[in-house]
């Protein structure tokens, strides 16, 4: 009986229920009085909405993605992170998108915001693939005549030396990159040689980093108490509040004009702990240029260690 009323039904619509396309979500309609928060529809959020896309040149996946879509033709597999904030955010990092958004906004509207910041994420996702594959091929063999950047110049290793210590040579031409010759037999292992260049930047770290926040806490009116050293991976540097400043030793790497971004940034903090207009007027007080060496400090490559 059941299945002839169906029948009758189809018959008389003329038409079948329609089915929403593979890897489509339907949207979901709320009620105009309904806060979102009741909406109980919404798919989980660990829901994936589209079948998995083997790994190519043009597919971008998050190795925590939990939401699936197409960008520009474009497979983008993104983690979704439910946080308490007003709006959804976006983060493109070496592992690839992230959304953050309030627990009330249905995994649609996520899917929904992604398509509408397609252009930046692309360019974004781009941006960080081929800067990670640029870190992949910077990676130092730690043998004699090794070349690496040292305060935003070439410096080659040299071993052989009748010193202990590691000295700093001055360069043998015009054309020639300065040398740091190192108290090792030539055969040294890598690591021997790792271990003792790294040694080496250590100690110019703290005697450089010292200098520059002597100059700089002056004009920003600021005090600072304790320099610490830093190998983080993905931070340069860090404040707190009882003065005490964290910075990265790798930043050796880079020119004089970054670092001094970098210290001129932590000093600001000192007196502004957020990112506010505030705090980047003060670092504009002493650093004008500061956009531009923000941005060297992203798109410079260094050696990986």
């Amino acid at each position: 009986m059941a299945r002839s009323i169906l029948q009758r039904t189809l018959e008389l619509f003329g038409t079948e229920p329609a089915l929403p396309a593979p890897g489509v979500v339907p949207s979901l309609d709320f009620k105009p009085n309904e806060p979102p928060a009741q909406a109980g529809s919404a798919p989980p959020a660990i829901e994936s909405i589209a079948s998995p896309v083997p790994p190519g040149p043009e597919v971008f996946r998050h190795p925590r993605a939990s939401r699936e879509v197409l960008l520009q033709g474009r497979p983008v597999a993104y983690e979704v992170r439910r946080r308490k904030r007003r709006t959804i955010g976006f983060a493109v990092g070496a592992e690839g998108l992230v959304v953050s958004a309030p627990k009330w906004v249905p995994l649609y509207e996520l899917d929904q915001a992604v398509q509408r910041k397609a252009a930046w994420i692309l360019k974004k996702l781009h941006e960080t693939r081929e800067r990670h594959q640029r870190h992949a091929q910077a990676r130092i063999e730690w043998t004699d005549g090794a070349v690496f950047p040292y305060l935003g110049e070439p410096l080659q290793l040299a071993l052989g030396g009748v010193s202990a210590r590691a000295v700093l040579e001055p360069p043998a031409g015009t054309d020639a990159p300065r040398r740091l010759r190192l108290g090792l037999a030539p055969d040294a292992a890598p690591e021997q040689v790792r271990q003792a260049v790294q040694a080496w930047l250590l100690l110019q770290a703290r005697q450089l980093f010292t200098q520059r926040l002597e100059h700089f806490s002056g004009p920003l009116n600021v005090q600072w108490r304790k320099l610490s050293l830093s190998s983080a991976a993905t931070r340069w540097g860090s404040a707190s509040s009882s003065g005490a400043i964290r910075l990265n030793w790798r930043l050796l790497h880079f020119s004089p004009a970054v670092i001094d971004y970098v210290v001129v940034h932590e000093l600001s903090h000192l007196r502004f702990m957020d990112h506010s207009p505030r705090f980047w007027a003060t670092v504009h007080s002493v650093m004008p240029d500061h956009a531009r060496l923000r941005q060297r400090l992203k798109d410079e490559v260094i050696p990986r260690w």
